[in-house]
């Protein structure tokens, strides 16, 4: 049992380490997309953190299971050259009992990507495809740009010369355009944004409003010291009516209705829903092909690396084999089997070979010093 928890603790450690090291790259790279949205049109940075941790269960999902199969290899790498595996391997401890604690490591990382596949994502992506929409369509969360025609709907257009240190509105010019009967025009020296429950309002300071009649041409002037322009009702927005694919739980994917998605898609669907059954087992596939190479036959002190290679190389075929199977069952549903067989396989193949092994210990010079 110490054994056992020493090695889980070795690939736990190095599992973590692989998780934030990748998260992190594909967090950032990923996040520059947003990034517009605060340099250019003042997002906030709590919602800009809000949308690119939304983001995280799918990030996990990709990345758990290439971490997993990274740890296991580094640690039993590393153990075999430190000559621990070829103790306990003299001492009786077969290949599959040297694998265990790697098994259950595997079990554990396609449980949480079990829990990442089937709720995290749907729920998180969700949220973020809600707020993206609510961020486009909507201008509380979005300020205006300083020294630009701001475009807000197609009937107002708002323009600011700059913004002062306290947050107000300098030289402010204001075209509304939203009612049938004439054409607004305001212009102010100061002003400010403010967003109340009804929407966001410019409040507008020492300024005058003309305004033009579309039948007759007239044009009347008004000045004002303080005027409030609404800029929150520009339109009602057609509510979201088909959902991504990342959205949706398991059964709407594996039974799609015209009320999800149009009936040219459902294929993509139900092989979308099949991957989210088959690919958490590509951590416990990944562990154990990994486990089958590095363990097999005697260890050198030369090390492993043509071992660690081998390892690498299959990863991938099993990799390109689980996208590409899916890929098929999109186009044609009889291949949805393929998408099975393409992981258990490997899962099967891998645990005999681990049954069969039988560990050498070196010969020769290699061989480790009598106590």
């Amino acid at each position: 049992m110490r054994v056992g928890r020493y090695f889980a603790t070795q690939m736990v450690t190095a599992m973590v380490i692989v998780v934030v090291s990748l998260t992190c790259v594909i967090w950032l790279s990923q996040s520059l997309r947003f990034i517009d949205l605060i340099v250019n049109r003042g997002l906030p940075l709590f919602t800009f953190l809000q949308l690119t941790f939304m983001l995280m269960p799918t990030f996990l999902a990709i990345v758990l299971p290439i971490a997993c199969f990274a740890a296991v290899l580094f640690t039993y790498n590393k153990m075999a050259n430190d000559r621990e595996l070829v103790v306990l391997s003299a001492a009786g401890v077969s290949p599959l009992g040297l694998a265990r604690p790697a098994i259950l490591v595997g079990v554990a990382t396609t449980a949480l990507c079990y829990l990442m596949t089937l709720y995290l994502i749907p729920l998180s992506y969700r949220g973020f495809k809600e707020l993206q929409f609510q961020i486009r369509h909507s201008y509380s969360d979005v300020l205006l740009r300083e020294g630009v025609f701001n475009s807000l709907g197609d009937k107002i257009t708002v323009y600011i010369h700059k913004r002062s240190q306290s947050g107000g509105l300098e030289e402010i010019i204001v075209h509304d355009d939203r009612d049938a009967d004439e054409a607004v025009t305001l212009v102010a020296e100061q002003g400010a944004l403010v967003l109340t429950p009804e929407g966001p309002k410019v409040r507008m300071v020492n300024g005058n409003r003309q305004a033009r009649d579309r039948k007759t041409g007239t044009i009347t002037l008004l000045y004002f010291d303080k005027y409030t322009v609404d800029i929150g009702n520009l339109g009602a927005v057609d509510p979201r009516v088909f959902r991504d694919m990342n959205e949706l739980f398991l059964l709407d994917l594996l039974y799609p209705t015209e009320s999800v998605t149009a009936p040219r898609n459902f294929n993509e669907f139900r092989a979308e829903g099949h991957s989210r059954l088959t690919m958490p087992f590509l951590a416990l596939a990944l562990t154990l092909v990994g486990l089958a190479v590095v363990l097999r036959g005697e260890f050198s002190r030369r090390g492993q690396s043509k071992r660690l290679a081998i390892a690498i190389v299959l990863a991938g075929m099993l990799e390109a084999g689980g996208l590409g199977s899916k890929l098929i069952a999109a186009k044609e549903p009889v291949t949805i089997p393929l998408m099975y067989l393409a992981i258990l396989l490997p899962i099967a193949g891998a645990l005999v070979a681990l049954a069969r092994q039988r560990l050498r210990r070196p010969t020769g010079a290699s061989a480790p010093a009598a106590a």
